[in-house]
């Protein structure tokens, strides 16, 4: 394993493209861009993430109908390859396009270049809509993402009307304050389970208010960093993330059926449709289509086979990035371009995962 957080430094930042080293994490760039007037292009649910993971998984965001993955915003970067040669990458490169969403598997990246987008400030304007069925989900969805740059919903899994709630974001002027008040769990105590998730779903679910409003981008955008350690509420086995991506309304129907049937409950289920906007990795995840994020206690091995039978049976595909259990079989299928991925894997790198599908 090699941790890179002592790629630590910022190499150059001017007119909206910052050259950062791979271990420098999101929020840090953001603390850097923001008061100069820029934000990332896309950011996932946690701002403590590295450039080199974010490359290596192409992370999407809220606005993937219109922004696409984050590869799409690295205009180069470098790679140590475990020969000691150096090679120095572009969109347009096979071996770049290997490199983003290629799981760390090509060689190590050590700095990159990428474009940020101007911004307003540090506000956002939000709104929330409660939606109960799936059909009102789908009209709100295309509507908000036609007007909206930051769209995502969530999920009440367990009520089989499939209720939830849709976010809907903008950068907006205005001067807001960031939230200081952080919490922890202190010890391992394990409180998710069928019976909290109900009461906690029907309470949040109920106490959520519409209306637009505005504040400061970290809790729109990173609402669970506002909690250390809380996967400690799942107690000392954990959780795993089952997280899907199915091209069609009927698998999500399917997927989101077997959910509740199965009685999977998780507090935080998140519900967005992908755009048609390219990754460009060759292994990139995103695709048309909707994608569902489930966490779930880590000793439920047969909810996590059954759910990946059904996502796979419906032409899609799981999420490596935050895959623990998925078989070789459903890997091959739901990456097409994996034959021409592995000419550009460097013979010193692998994982446990690449173990596990590629054989």
């Amino acid at each position: 394993m090699l941790k890179t957080g002592g790629l630590d430094r910022f190499i150059s930042f001017q007119d909206g493209i910052v050259r950062c080293e791979a271990g420098i994490t999101l929020g840090e760039i953001l603390e850097l861009a923001v008061p100069r007037g820029y934000f990332l292009p896309v950011v996932p649910g946690t701002k403590h993430v590295s450039v080199g993971g974010a490359i290596a998984n192409d992370i999407h965001g809220k606005n993937h109908h219109r922004a696409g993955t984050f590869g799409r915003h690295v205009r180069r970067l470098e790679l140590l390859r475990s020969d000691g040669s150096r090679a120095e990458v572009s969109p347009g490169d096979e071996l770049f396009n290997a490199t983003v969403g290629g799981l760390g598997l090509t060689g190590l990246i050590t700095w990159a270049e990428i474009a940020l987008r101007p911004v307003p400030g540090a506000a956002v304007q939000t709104d929330a809509l409660k939606f109960t069925g799936l059909d009102e989900f789908f009209a709100i969805s295309d509507e908000s993402d036609a007007l909206c740059e930051y769209t995502v919903a969530w999920l009440d899994v367990l009520s089989r009307e499939h209720r939830g709630i849709f976010y809907r974001g903008d950068h907006a002027a205005g001067a807001v304050r960031a939230p200081r008040a952080r919490v922890s769990v202190p010890v391992d105590v394990k409180l998710v389970n069928g019976l909290t998730v109900r009461a906690f779903n029907a309470a949040y679910y109920l106490a959520q208010r519409g209306g637009k409003r505005v504040g400061h981008y970290d809790p729109f955008f990173f609402p669970l960093d506002a909690v250390d350690r809380w996967n400690r509420l799942y107690g000392k086995g954990g959780f795993l993330q089952f997280q899907c991506v199915v091209p069609a309304r009927e698998g999500l129907r399917e997927l989101l059926d077997e959910i509740a049937r199965l009685g999977a409950g998780s507090p935080l289920t998140v519900l967005k449709k992908f755009g048609d906007v390219p990754s460009p990795g060759m292994l990139s995840f995103p695709r048309p289509g909707f994608t569902v994020a489930i966490d779930l206690p880590s000793s439920e091995i047969q909810t996590f086979a059954r759910l990946e039978s059904i996502a796979a049976g419906a032409g899609g595909a799981l999420y490596p990035a935050k895959d623990a259990r998925m078989s070789a079989a459903t890997f091959v299928k739901s990456y097409p371009r994996l034959d021409e991925f592995k000419r550009f894997l460097d013979p010193a790198f692998s994982s446990s995962f690449w173990r596990r599908v590629a054989g």
